[in-house]
């Protein structure tokens, strides 16, 4: 089996997939960013017995981390676990991409992972969505080639900015809206994140399609914010909750 672990900057997700690439489960923890070797490995040996699975089954993982101060204990855990260090997305691999990034370094491991699972599922050119404590989208055209892509500020970072800058308005969670006008601070609010985000969201996929003219243009979004976002879009948007972890088996297949 191949343990596939995803560090976000929010969130941390642990994947268990099994010799036919069915995932067994997905977990999701809270990003510590002083957690330690220990800590990680309890918190690991705590997910399996969950989800009544044998650490001892687990033949290979592979790390994805947006969060670098993390990788070193998190990377101690999983060899100590596992008995062999994990593969970990970075400069190196064999991804199967062509970067047309300036700074291929700067090019962060989740991106890495959405494109090339994207590219199994569907034919450029494509547009990635992911949804989490940034909105980060990407753009893939012929020959697997990523062109780069727009880093936009996630929808709860949204939400907390507006709540801690303006006194009168409160702190709310995403949610669908009532309507599009709402009728108290509330509503509005969350009418004003959702369907503002959604149409920035069209805005930006109709540019893009521009640069590809003749051409039909995919969009797979994926992230925790993108369920309730994607229902409000224009374009049409394929949501896929389980995108990254995808990408990471891939990556590891090509790799190992």
């Amino acid at each position: 089996m191949l343990l596939a672990i995803d560090v976000g900057n929010s969130t941390t997700s642990v994947g268990l997939f099994a010799p036919d690439r069915e995932l067994k489960f997905l977990a999701t923890l809270d990003t510590g960013v002083r957690r330690t070797a220990d800590q990680f490995s309890i918190d690991l040996m705590n997910v399996f017995a969950l989800y009544h699975y044998d650490l001892r089954d687990v033949s290979g993982a592979i790390i994805c981390s947006v969060v670098p101060p993390l990788n070193f204990m998190l990377e101690k855990a999983v060899g100590r676990l596992l008995g062999k260090p994990p593969m970990v997305v970075g400069p190196g691999l064999k991804t199967g991409l062509n970067i047309r990034m300036d700074f291929q370094t700067q090019m962060g491991a989740d991106i890495v992972a959405d494109a090339v699972s994207a590219l199994e599922k569907f034919s450029p050119p494509i547009v990635t969505v992911d949804m989490g404590t940034a909105t980060t989208i990407g753009v893939i055209s012929h020959d697997r080639t990523y062109e780069g892509g727009l880093l936009l500020p996630g929808v709860d970072v949204s939400l907390e900015a507006l709540s801690r800058r303006a006194a009168q308005l409160p702190a709310i969670s995403l949610k669908h809206p009532k309507s599009l006008i709402g009728k108290n601070t509330e509503d509005c609010m969350c009418a004003g994140i959702v369907y503002g985000t959604a149409g920035m969201i069209d805005g930006v996929i109709d540019r893009i399609r521009e640069k590809f003219p003749g051409q039909e243009l995919s969009v797979v979004a994926t992230g925790g914010s993108a369920p309730v976002i994607v229902k409000y879009c224009r374009n049409p948007i394929v949501y896929d909750k389980y995108l990254l972890m995808n990408g990471l088996w891939a990556i590891y297949q090509k790799n190992r």
